[in-house]
């Protein structure tokens, strides 16, 4: 599988070298619609437009450099996160970016001590019912403010809507990490807005 792999890679970079009107035009149709999702996810990753918008431009120029290795009827966006994901890593925590501290048992504590309105636990989750909400200033605030690896769990599934699968692949994990990342990452904003979401209707004091 690997060598057929290699092989149609082989062909694209064959053809695109010969051509590189067809390489420009196809690379616009399939990876330039997902600029803004893009943005979306750089701007919670570095917390800062400039830093966004820099790694995002980042981002395109690699991913046309190697385009070619671009499968096909995979998914793009994915793709072009898990290169995004890199040149984050690479570029932002050379700089010494400090994870932030947690203090799980208290999260836990208070996550247990909210209360759905009845009637909506039929159907939905406290995760799901809080993230359904529109992304206000408060809750755009507390994502940014989560630690790297649950916020980009929240931005891929949530935000960025990829699969469980998708995920996996950007953050280099297994999906169970991903699942239980994304469940810490949602209970974290539920504490962090529980103001936002008793006005919101979703929970009650």
């Amino acid at each position: 599988m690997n060598g057929t792999n290699e092989a149609l890679s082989g062909g694209r970079l064959l053809f695109f070298s010969l051509n590189k009107k067809a390489l420009k035009a196809e690379f616009e149709r399939v990876a330039l619609p997902h600029l803004s999702r893009l943005y979306t996810a750089a701007f919670y990753l570095t917390k800062n437009e400039a830093e966004a918008e820099d790694l995002v431009q980042e981002t395109y120029l690699r991913a046309f450099r190697f385009f070619h290795k671009f499968q096909p009827g995979t998914n793009c966006r994915a793709w072009l996160l898990s290169i995004q994901r890199h040149l984050f890593i690479n570029r932002y925590r050379q700089k010494g970016r400090e994870r932030e501290m947690v203090d799980w048992q208290k999260i836990e504590q208070v996550y247990e001590s909210m209360v759905i309105q009845p009637g909506s636990a039929e159907k939905n989750n406290p995760e799901d019912l809080f993230l359904s909400q529109v992304m206000e200033y408060e809750v755009q605030e507390a994502l940014k403010a989560l630690p790297e690896e649950f916020r980009v769990a929240i931005v891929l599934v949530d935000i960025e809507e990829l699969s469980y699968e998708d995920a996996a692949k950007v953050m280099e994990c297994p999906v169970g990490t991903v699942r239980s990342r994304l469940s810490r990452a949602r209970r974290m904003l539920q504490v962090a807005l529980k103001d936002y979401a008793v006005r919101k209707g979703v929970t009650k004091e």
